[in-house]
């Protein structure tokens, strides 16, 4: 008796683990960014995007010279704040939009769910983009932001061209690379968090996964890793890069060395002439 009773104990306590790791994760503590537009000589307008579940979420738009416009997605946890160099190097050619995802930064939400609803939240960022005269639209999105990306595009035509720099493959897998100490039971750990998805959030939201939007895209995809990322270990963008693999429009550099993050001085610049060359020309065949 005393050994089932230690089991129930043991299992009770692993079920609770589960459950409050789940909740971490989709109510992380923020990153505080103390940068502003002014402190990289950018003027901005704040914008509002409502999300269909009626949420406001908050951004910064710039109007560029013409019709193209470009999405700057931040990472987890951080704000649409650390998109600020990036949007310096591409304002002079594009509208851009940087957006405080769902919970992040200044905008609403209890919890993310890390890429399941924020695919449509982009639709929606998309929604104000057209009201501005945007005619072609591409997306740009760190870690988490481009696995938000690659989900998006897959089923928004009006995406044309997405860069994306170390976002995850798979977030069931991502958890069980993060888990891997916990050796077997990492896999019952795992699928209890997903069953608290269902429970608290309604869906698995594993899943769509971002390896199998990046499989049906057609559209100019640039995937960017470092083999020596410490966060998102390199096998994700192994499996991105086979999923783009039938995409003749598709480029992947892993050749980067790097932390999770820490991107080349001259990034915003080979950013800004990548989205030059598919969105002036439109990406979508």
């Amino acid at each position: 008796m005393k050994i089932l009773g230690w089991t129930a104990v043991v299992a009770g306590f692993f079920v609770v683990a589960s459950l409050l790791v789940f909740l971490m994760a989709v109510h992380p503590p923020r990153l505080a960014i103390p940068l502003r537009p002014a402190d990289v000589g950018l003027a901005v307008e704040d914008v509002t995007v409502l999300t269909d579940d009626g949420l406001r979420l908050a951004g910064w738009l710039t109007q560029g010279p013409g019709d193209a416009a470009v999405v700057l997605l931040h990472g987890y946890p951080a704000n649409k704040a650390d998109m600020l160099p990036l949007a310096v190097a591409l304002a002079p050619s594009f509208t851009t939009l940087l957006l405080d995802q769902r919970y992040f930064g200044g905008s609403e939400g209890r919890v993310t769910t890390l890429g399941h609803r924020e695919r449509r939240d982009l639709a929606r960022a998309i929604d104000l983009l057209e009201a501005r005269g945007a005619r072609t639209v591409g997306v740009f999105g760190f870690s988490y932001g481009g696995a938000v990306a690659l989900l998006a595009a897959a089923e928004d035509p009006r995406i044309h061209a997405v860069a994306a720099y170390a976002p995850f493959a798979d977030l069931a897998a991502l958890a069980h690379d993060l888990y891997r100490w916990l050796w077997v039971l990492r896999h019952p750990f795992v699928q209890l968090t997903r069953l608290w998805s269902r429970v608290f959030l309604g869906a698995d939201i594993t899943r769509p996964t971002p390896v199998d939007a990046a499989a049906r895209l057609t559209i100019p995809v640039w995937l960017i890793a470092s083999r020596d990322d410490e966060q998102i270990p390199v096998h994700h963008a192994e499996r991105l890069a086979r999923a783009l693999a039938a995409n003749p429009r598709a480029e992947v550099d892993l050749t980067f060395d790097g932390r999770h993050g820490a991107l080349p001085a001259d990034f915003g610049q080979r950013l800004a002439r990548y989205f030059e060359r598919h969105l002036h020309a439109g990406g979508r065949p």
